[in-house]
């Protein structure tokens, strides 16, 4: 006999999880100091979020972007900001859900994450719409880095929606309820 269903219990230890994947994704974009972009030859000009190098071979000249930019500072705080704010979330959902189950929290934990994905849209927008005014020659790529930043925004919209209908589930998620099997075989 083969039945599936959902084990609401694994959610406690895996929204946290995927928390966890999303700081480590915004982390590695904020750090990337290979590039958000870089033009089509990948060979004379790249731009972080920090910076941006222009050269050929092993002669390079880099400049900060967050000097002479003010668009640029702004980008870098709205995506520190988010990051902040996300890992008080992953802090918050590990008391919530890991060590005891706390229901109240779970509320909070989704907004913040709202928070987190309207700053870190803003800056994902920001970014390439100034890049493309001010400095762009060429064609140019959007790299692994700019991605990363996207991927951790993309988990915090799916984290903010599970957090808003886990609180449905609080007998499921402490064990109490029976478990409702969506496919049965006999």
């Amino acid at each position: 006999m083969f039945r599936c269903g959902i084990a609401y219990p694994r959610c406690r230890w895996i929204v946290p999880l995927l928390l966890l994947f999303a700081i480590i994704f915004d982390i590695i974009a904020i750090a990337a100091t290979s590039g958000w972009v870089e033009d089509e030859d990948a060979e004379s000009h790249y731009a972080s979020m920090w910076e941006q190098c222009r050269g050929r071979n092993d002669i390079w000249h880099c400049m900060s972007l967050t000097d002479e930019f003010s668009w640029a500072r702004a980008v870098a705080a709205l995506m520190i900001i988010g990051l902040l704010i996300l890992i008080v979330a992953f802090i918050l959902s590990c008391v919530a859900l890991c060590c005891s189950l706390n229901i109240s929290l779970l509320p909070v934990i989704a907004v913040m994450l709202i928070v987190v994905v309207i700053l870190q849209v803003i800056a994902l927008i920001v970014y390439p719409v100034k890049f493309n005014e001010q400095i762009f020659e060429g064609h140019y790529y959007y790299t692994w880095a700019y991605g990363f930043g996207w991927g951790a925004t993309i988990l915090c919209i799916g984290c903010s929606i599970l957090f808003c209908c886990l609180p449905r589930y609080e007998d499921e998620l402490a064990g109490l309820a029976k478990t409702k099997y969506l496919y049965t075989s006999a």
